[in-house]
């Protein structure tokens, strides 16, 4: 990688323990935000599948923040969660914070998490259009 290539560590334990950023933006413009969940000043925040959500997202744009992007420039959005029955909740999270967005977005089932208490994982994807 070169040094044009931005990269944000927020702290999180997880970042240290297996070596990843939160947020990496690219020389063209490009920005790649990992997996997000509800940890909120290091514990799992209390809540269901619609506040795990938003607070998953609220991580994401908190990284998109420090770049100096903010939900307008959010092009693509992934969702995992860990049971279909929460769809709805998940969606009307995803449609409270992006409606006027409108990202490509992806709904996947998985079977888990690194902890059981967690029910949603995001992941975002941004566009600089100024980059180039």
């Amino acid at each position: 990688m070169t040094d044009s290539v931005r990269k944000i560590v927020t702290g999180a334990p997880w970042e240290e323990q297996f070596g990843y950023s939160r947020a990496v933006e690219l020389p063209n413009g490009t920005v790649l935000v990992s997996g997000c969940t509800s940890v909120v000043g290091g514990a799992i925040a209390d809540g269901g599948p619609y506040e795990q959500t938003v607070n998953s997202f609220n991580v994401a744009l908190d990284a998109l923040k420090q770049l100096g992007l903010g939900a307008e420039h959010v092009v693509r959005t992934r969702m995992y969660l860990t049971h279909a029955r929460d769809v709805d909740e998940v969606g009307r999270a995803h449609k409270e914070l992006f409606d006027e967005v409108r990202p490509a977005a992806s709904m996947i089932i998985v079977s888990g998490f690194v902890d059981p208490r967690l029910v949603v994982e995001v992941e975002v994807e941004a566009y600089r259009s100024d980059a180039a």
